[in-house]
């Protein structure tokens, strides 16, 4: 259940209210039932709303005492009685934004501590929030609104937008963001990319000399390291996520609305277009091409270009069909 120490619940909505603000079509209970709070399909209680969007959880929706829950309609049949069905194509997705009800985004007030450095050559919108020991440096520009976190350095001449949040101990240089970007703590932004010359005599380093542009409503998780380019900019298509623990390598370019989960590692001067979604710990070699609306799956070694649409999974990743077959066919084998 979330924590009243750490998460501050807006009010409380019936059946029928969430309904209309979601479209949904109502089913069943009591539609004037007072919802108090968001719990999972397990622990809820009448008067709490949950969301059951996954089969492998039909027992547990069988027998939840919630009061409110989104649904889609394949899962009517199994409803049980007096539970007030809110019936969507895209439970999950409703559920999110109605928990964003219950619970919004706490944002302090507009405040400058004393604490933080900002340079004279530095300038910030109106409402910033600039927290105790933020490091801002000469020709900084930072937009309306903008939040940025204890500890966070922004080195010189960084562009940010308005709505943005930079979290705790991240570090951001060489870069130009758009508005409503969130970098969570830890992230670093625009350090030199992982470029040199192999000499026995001694590798010769080569300036890094791009930045990262990271567009509109982009998400990078915590830990996160995004190197800038080389020559050509390291770039963050608008509605990208990113998870935490991701390795992204100089002159990278990343289309919008791509999904990276965790522990990824992106090699240099790889091209991902547009709706691209790559499992965790998956690794992909340098000056690739992923195409559009691919998907690519968890631990996966990504050693060639992938065609729009394509799925591929193992190491060396291969189509999944073919990497099944291969994989029926090695079983096959041991059983000899």
């Amino acid at each position: 259940m979330p924590d009243p120490r750490f998460f501050q619940k807006n009010r409380s909505y019936t059946a029928r209210e969430l309904a209309e603000e979601f479209s949904c079509d109502l089913h069943g209970g009591n539609p004037d039932n007072i919802l108090y709070d968001v719990f999972p399909l397990q622990t809820a209680q009448t008067n709490h709303l949950s969301f059951f969007d996954n089969i492998k959880y039909r027992d547990d929706f069988t027998k939840t005492q919630a009061g409110a829950c989104f649904i889609n309609e394949e899962a009517l049949p199994f409803a049980p009685e007096g539970l007030a069905c809110l019936v969507t194509k895209s439970p999950y997705k409703a559920y999110a934004k109605a928990a964003q009800k219950f619970y919004p985004e706490a944002i302090p007030a507009a405040s400058i501590s004393e604490n933080a450095y900002i340079d004279n050559a530095a300038t910030y919108g109106k409402n910033c929030v600039i927290e105790y020991g933020a490091f801002i440096g000469p020709g900084v520009e930072i937009g309306e609104s903008t939040w940025i976190e204890t500890g966070a350095v922004i080195r010189d001449n960084v562009k940010i937008g308005n709505n943005c949040r930079i979290g705790a101990q991240s570090c951001v240089s060489h870069s130009l963001i758009g508005d409503h970007v969130r970098l969570y703590p830890g992230t670093k932004i625009g350090q030199d990319g992982f470029g040199f010359a192999i000499d026995p005599a001694g590798h010769i380093k080569v300036p890094q000399l791009g930045r990262v542009i990271i567009e509109d409503h982009v998400e990078i998780g915590a830990n996160t390291t995004i190197d800038r380019g080389a020559g050509p900019d390291t770039v963050i298509g608008q509605g990208t996520w990113i998870d935490n623990l991701v390795q992204i390598g100089h002159n990278v370019k990343i289309g919008k609305g791509c999904v990276i989960v965790a522990q990824v590692g992106i090699s240099g001067s790889t091209i991902i277009d547009d709706f691209v979604a790559i499992g965790g710990q998956a690794g992909l070699a340098g000056h690739l091409k992923i195409g559009k609306a691919a998907k690519i799956a968890a631990q996966s070694g990504v050693m060639s270009d992938i065609p729009p649409l394509a799925e591929h999974m193992g190491s060396p990743s291969f189509p999944i069909r073919q990497y099944l077959r291969q994989v029926a066919a090695l079983n096959r084998l041991i059983k000899k």
